[in-house]
């Protein structure tokens, strides 16, 4: 019987430990038409070497992302079935290949995948995953887009109709997935294709890989989370601290500018000003807060945090307003303020289920901690943003933060479960603090206003 060429493609970093008895596996299968292309993430050890003691087709990355690996050995391959494997799984007998491929002379079928069994020397947190995900009984998902390229057959034919997402940083294959589901195909899991897989499919319960997954997964339609729907059930308090006088940029107090931000949500359902001054609480109620605190003088001492000024205030208002759902923390240091930025955050916060929800900017620039005389160099250094693996944040606490009562209650700003919402404006960021800061602002605020009414902003 002529048997179609596949392509095993094998993605590797550093796997001198295993390579070897991966590739005496591969070879010593019962499927015999095949060849072998590995696409090596510039391993620094010896898997290239043990790697060139066989025939195989070996080409090197250098910006490893998991789908765009996929892609580019596929791309250099020429079976008419493509098989993904990678370098530190091992199959467990030589019919693997032969019964992970027989599927894919479906048409229906876009894809299979195949059994991870752990090693007697895996985790146990490893060993508990593998053993419970991947089951003994085969199964033909129609719904189901769950998928995995540590072990997977697909045809070339579905490949080009559905290449692997080259942008994403995990799961490129329950994202492809996703698509042939969409696309009313379906994936096998076939268990009798078995392979050892060392590490498991959680990576030992790493908490930031974790966090990445769940994004991606998050974005893909059939995996988001439920919201919450009911926005009228929802109390959500507004507070504004000001310290002393309200600054005032071209003679308007930025008070009002911030209680008018305010005023633009649909959200928002009391609004208070929490101050230390007569004047600033008069203004404030000129502008339509009739809710405000006058907090005592050493609540305004120079190494009080805003955390407990907003305790305070919590203390003082849930007794005649009830308990809120949420604290929306806005200062009036901040008066280039989008009008619609308070509804986003707000449903974020109430979609995603963070104890906290911050304001930032994306900082690019390298950025020096200083720390009892010592400095160290964050967010990757001074090299170009493009070549950067992660991204520096700076958080714009006044321009916008939500909070839930009970980190407040307990005099806490940031929960365990921290969202950051974006800003892209890049006047947002500005804030006005001191009298050389209001000059500055008042030219640039015209032409804010300008911008934002020319865009429709506002």
């Amino acid at each position: 019987m002529n048997q179609p060429l596949v392509s095993l493609i094998i993605r590797t970093y550093n796997e001198e430990r295993w390579i070897t008895s991966c590739l005496n596996a591969v070879f010593n299968q019962t499927y015999k038409n095949i060849e072998v292309v590995i696409v090596d993430n510039l391993s620094n050890d010896q898997t290239l070497h043990r790697a060139k003691n066989f025939p195989v087709n070996i080409i090197n990355i250098d910006n490893f992302l998991p789908g765009k690996a996929i892609n580019e050995g596929i791309r250099v391959s020429k079976g008419e079935i493509i098989v993904c494997i990678s370098g530190h799984c091992i199959p467990v007998n030589n019919q693997w290949l032969e019964k992970l491929t027989k599927e894919l002379t479906n048409p229906s079928i876009a894809g299979v995948y195949g059994r991870q069994e752990p090693l007697s020397y895996s985790s146990d947190l490893d060993k508990r995953d593998l053993i419970t995900v991947f089951g003994l009984d085969k199964k033909i998902q129609i719904r189901d887009p769950f998928f995995h390229n540590a072990n997977s057959a697909f045809t070339r034919k579905v490949w080009e109709a559905y290449p692997f997402d080259e942008e994403v940083t995990n799961i490129e294959d329950r994202i492809w997935g996703e698509k042939v589901i969409a696309a009313k195909m379906k994936i096998v899991y076939e268990p009798d294709a078995s392979v050892y897989h060392w590490h498991g499919i959680h990576h030992g319960l790493n908490p930031e890989r974790a966090q990445k997954i769940v994004k991606i997964l998050e974005n893909i339609e059939q995996q988001k989370p439920s919201k919450i729907s009911d926005n009228k059930k929802f109390n959500i308090f507004a507070i504004i601290p000001v310290k002393g006088v309200s600054l005032s940029v071209n003679n308007n107090p930025l008070i009002k500018r911030v209680i008018q931000s305010i005023n633009n949500s649909t959200f928002i359902t009391h609004k208070f000003v929490v101050t230390d001054n007569e004047k600033t609480a008069k203004l404030a109620k000129e502008n339509g807060v009739t809710n405000v605190i006058l907090r005592p003088p050493e609540l305004s001492e120079d190494f009080i945090s805003i955390a407990d000024v907003l305790q305070f205030a919590l203390h003082k208002l849930e007794p005649e307003y009830g308990t809120p759902d949420f604290i929306v923390l806005l200062e009036e240091t901040y008066p280039f303020r989008q009008s619609n930025l308070i509804d986003k955050m707000v449903n974020r916060m109430k979609n995603e289920g963070y104890d906290t929800l911050l304001a930032v900017k994306h900082e690019t620039r390298g950025m020096f901690l200083e720390e009892e005389n010592c400095l160290k160099l964050v967010a990757e250094g001074f090299i170009p943003s493009q070549f950067k693996k992660s991204r520096g944040m700076i958080g714009l606490l006044g321009l916008g933060c939500i909070i839930k009562p009970s980190l407040i209650r307990s005099g806490e700003l940031l929960g365990k479960n921290i969202g950051l919402f974006e800003v892209s404006d890049p006047f947002s960021s500005i804030s006005i603090r001191n009298s050389s800061e209001l000059s500055f602002a008042e030219n640039l605020l015209k032409l804010w206003e300008k911008e934002q009414f020319n865009s429709g902003e506002n």
